[in-house]
């Protein structure tokens, strides 16, 4: 029965990542206006997110399985919400506005490349009777946060 917890909790990590992967982007004009912050500067916040994903999720592979998953997964939501707290306050606190969007940026990036390398295996790791099945929704639910980051900010 715990394992539907688990499973449960994979779902919305998928989610938690389309969330700290789409939401940002979604902003770029409204950044970039709002902090006279120029487009190149803008569409470098990508590349930085990319990068430290990459690097974390590689990284990852070293320390995991030293701290257990259960450790990565509350330190790779827990860097997502920073990241994302900080979004909205840092800008506005530094000297440099730029400069408080790429921290934030860097911090998030940290939490979902953790739980790209952690979710899956977390999954699968639990009993089911098509495991197939199960990771294709499981792999779905990152696009049902996209889209909800989609809709939500629009409405916003």
């Amino acid at each position: 029965m715990c394992h539907k917890k688990t499973i449960i909790a994979c779902y919305i990590g998928y989610i938690v990542q389309a969330i700290s992967n789409n939401f940002a982007p979604l902003l770029f004009l409204i950044l970039q206006a709002q902090y006279q912050i120029p487009l190149t500067r803008i569409t470098m916040l990508i590349s930085v997110n990319f990068t430290i994903q990459m690097l974390t999720a590689a990284a990852s592979a070293l320390f995991v399985d030293r701290i257990g998953y259960r450790a990565a997964a509350v330190t790779a939501h827990g860097c997502t919400a920073a990241g994302l707290v900080c979004l909205a306050l840092l800008p506005d606190r530094m000297g440099t506005p730029f400069i408080g969007i790429l921290i934030a940026v860097a911090l998030y990036a940290v939490g979902g490349g953790i739980l790209e390398v952690i979710i899956s295996p977390i999954s699968e790791a639990c009993p089911a009777g098509n495991s197939a099945y199960a990771m294709n929704i499981l792999h779905s639910f990152y696009s049902w946060g996209s889209a909800g980051v989609i809709v939500l900010s629009t409405v916003f």
